[in-house]
């Protein structure tokens, strides 16, 4: 982040605590933005005339998007060193590109098209910042302990999924049409781009919050520029490939990848909420809230019973992947809204706790690449499962409960594969880097998005 050379700064012009606060309310107006319109994938692309293979396509796509693009920008930021640069880009992106989803309506024909090009572009948005945020965030908590800096941040990011779906509800409602709801998020996303940039001038280096340089690890040597040394392309590929991996994480990483391909996108259970009547356009948006909640709930309440209790607790994302489908795609309210509500928590544990694993497998050394690798996996089986969900709904909504058991029983084979694993020593119970064995290695935390 800093160039060898540059002076160190005597002081910070912010508190760290200050510093991570912003960095959240920053990430509260984004979620208004991005997890309000996503409330209204499914319906907004319904009515501009599309199938629910499409909308399963363009949803999956774009969820796969934001995961295995990671693998690019990740090393881009560390190689450049443009950490401020990538992640004011992706928050434009996302900022810009929801707004204009409230035009789609009006280009006749070209709609649909246009819709599914600014979804992608914002979820694009997502993997361009993530890496990139995540690095500027991970300096300024190193001063408040990065348990609590990544917990206040986490925190204020889900308030903004929260409220943001509940925001588009209030104006579809009023307005009986869904391109105001879209139009309206113009205003948070201006206002997380206006506090980014503050942020960025009162802490253009973040790196001054880091531990003193001896207590610090030694930096790779840096190259004539200043910027991360390059390793050339070769060993880039190697990394991104995971080809230093133990097998048990490819393991674990294949059934992460059934899980999330296996769980329908959100874009298909709004689409089927819509189309099969069961809402009003206006009450899809007040269901994914709630999904926001029962997932903020989920993420925290099972990483401290992973904490507490092991691994074995993720067994129990497989069943409730597979039971998705069975309530959510039904004719009856209720039950299709438990169905939401199992969807949450399933998307809670993805998103948290399922990760924490990773750290157990891959020794430290290599859990960033570790990480990479992961969201790569999960997203090229994203894209997958969101294909095959929306062409199935269209065919046999029974077929794709079958298919969807089944993915979910192989995931539960290699699952527990992995954890036998584990507990054998096999994967992390040789010492990391730390000395302490795989049984009792600190996790690291998962970044919001």
């Amino acid at each position: 982040m800093t160039q060898p050379d540059a002076p160190r700064l005597p002081a910070a012009r912010w508190s760290a605590w200050r510093v991570v606060w912003w960095f959240g309310f920053v990430s509260l107006a984004a979620d208004m933005v991005y997890e309000g319109a996503r409330a209204m994938y499914g319906p907004l692309l319904a009515s501009l005339g599309a199938t629910a293979l499409v909308v399963g396509l363009v949803t999956g796509a774009g969820e796969a998007m934001a995961l295995v693009l990671r693998l690019v920008f990740g090393p881009l930021a560390d190689r450049t060193g443009r950490y401020w640069g990538l992640t004011i880009v992706g928050y434009g992106l996302t900022a810009v590109c929801v707004p204009l989803l409230a035009v789609t309506p009006f280009v006749g024909g070209a709609g649909l098209a246009l819709a599914a090009v600014l979804i992608l572009l914002e979820r694009s948005g997502k993997a361009v910042r993530s890496p990139s945020k995540s690095a500027l965030l991970a300096h300024v908590a190193a001063s408040v302990g990065r348990g609590r800096g990544f917990g206040v941040h986490k925190a204020l990011d889900q308030v903004g999924a929260f409220a943001g779906p509940l925001v588009v509800a209030a104006v579809v409602a009023a307005a009986g049409a869904i391109w105001p709801g879209l139009l309206v998020l113009a205003v948070p996303g201006a206002v997380a781009m206006l506090l980014l940039a503050v942020l960025r001038a009162r802490v253009p280096d973040p790196s001054v919050y880091d531990p003193a340089p001896s207590d610090a690890p030694t930096p790779a040597p840096p190259r004539a520029d200043g910027t991360a040394p390059r390793r050339g392309v070769r060993g880039w590929l190697a990394d991104a490939v995971g080809s230093h991996l133990p097998r048990a994480f490819f393991a674990y990483a294949v059934a992460a990848g059934l899980m999330t391909g296996g769980l329908v996108t959100f874009g298909i259970l709004g689409y089927h909420l819509t189309v099969a009547g069961l809402l009003p356009v206006a009450a899809v948006p007040v269901v994914y809230a709630g999904a926001m909640a029962v997932e903020a709930l989920a993420a925290l309440g099972v990483g401290l019973v992973y904490d507490r209790r092991g691994a074995a607790v993720l067994t129990v994302v497989p069943l409730l992947v597979a039971l998705v489908p069975v309530l959510a795609l039904t004719r009856t309210p209720w039950v299709a809204l438990a169905g939401v509500g199992v969807w949450g928590l399933a998307y809670g544990i993805q998103d948290s706790t399922v990760k924490a694993l990773v750290a157990e497998v891959v020794d430290a050394p290599r859990r960033a690449s570790a990480y990479g690798v992961f969201a790569g996996i999960q997203g090229a089986f994203a894209v997958v499962g969101g294909l095959v969900s929306g062409w199935l709904y269209d065919r046999s909504v029974t077929g794709l409960v079958v298919l969807v058991a089944v993915s979910q029983l192989v995931a539960l084979g290699l699952l527990l594969r992995t954890l036998r694993s584990v507990r054998a020593g096999g994967a992390a119970g040789a010492p990391d880097a730390s000395g302490a064995s795989g049984a009792g290695v600190t996790r690291p935390e998962a970044p919001a998005g």
